[in-house]
């Protein structure tokens, strides 16, 4: 028989329980979800007849997606709104980002660009479309413009935040031992300031697919946005719930893959 050392059963135990917890949050997080489905496929088909389209029961909004999935309208024009998001949001990252770090280091470029920005901050990143329209016509580089804008706000203020939120005493410490600015600057400064880049990341990656879909919606011919346009003038409201779905999961596959870069580049930190 097999016998187990007490630090082995130990971190057996504590396995478990992790595992545990786990599916216990899993599971509490669930019910609002499922009890919203059952209320979604149940309430169209006791209204008898109110509103009758208006609200198409969630099995049927499963099937039509299905049905574009296959019929290969999905695969058509989902591939063409992730490449702009993911255009737009390189772009946008290594702009704001690198200003964002330049701004929080250099208190006299903050003092320079902070009224600049207080000018451009109020507009929405939606109102620039039809300005847009005008300079770039329609094409491919208005929807990954429109998020590369978009992207401004929470990068930008995040990552300066970040900068100015590392403790000054690990600035003094690396001089005192002689590192070079641009030293302190890459292997301090921008690491500990990790934490916040991403939540200004993450916070960009669910709002570059609403402005992306609204962008579709009024200046692009094709991708999802266009879709649920279309779909509209037949009114098609499954086809539209179903892009709204895919909107949301995107956006949520997005949050989780920079919560879970985040976790790897930072997980010494804890």
């Amino acid at each position: 028989m097999t016998s187990w050392l007490p630090e082995e059963r130990y971190h057996l135990r504590a396995n478990w329980s992790a595992r545990l917890h786990n599916l216990r949050r899993w599971g509490w997080g669930l019910i609002p979800i499922l009890a919203l489905l059952a209320l979604w496929e149940e309430v169209p088909r006791v209204s008898d007849g109110a509103g009758e389209g208006l609200l198409p029961p969630f099995s049927e909004v499963m099937v039509q997606g299905v049905h574009l999935l296959r019929s290969g309208v999905l695969a058509d024009s989902l591939p063409r709104s992730l490449l702009r998001v993911l255009a737009g949001f390189a772009a946008g990252a290594v702009t704001w980002i690198g200003l964002g770090v330049l701004i929080g280091w250099q208190e006299k470029v903050g003092k320079t660009f902070r009224p600049l920005f207080g000018i451009f901050y109020p507009v929405p990143a939606v109102g620039w479309v039809p300005l847009l329209m005008l300079w770039l016509g329609i094409s491919e580089l208005l929807p990954i413009v429109v998020i590369y804008i978009c992207s401004f706000f929470p990068v930008l203020y995040t990552t300066v935040a970040g900068v100015r939120s590392v403790d000054k005493e690990y600035i003094r410490v690396a001089r005192s031992l002689g590192a070079s600015e641009r030293y302190i600057l890459l292997k301090v400064i921008v690491p500990l300031a990790l934490p916040y880049i991403f939540t200004g990341l993450r916070l960009e990656a669910g709002m570059a697919w609403r402005v992306l879909a609204a962008a579709e919606m009024i200046a692009v011919p094709t991708g999802l946005g266009a879709l649920m346009m279309r779909a509209q003038s037949l009114i098609r409201m499954d086809i539209i719930i179903a892009c709204l779905i895919v909107l949301a999961i995107m956006s949520l596959v997005f949050e989780k893959t920079f919560a879970l870069l985040e976790k790897r580049l930072t997980i010494d930190w804890y």
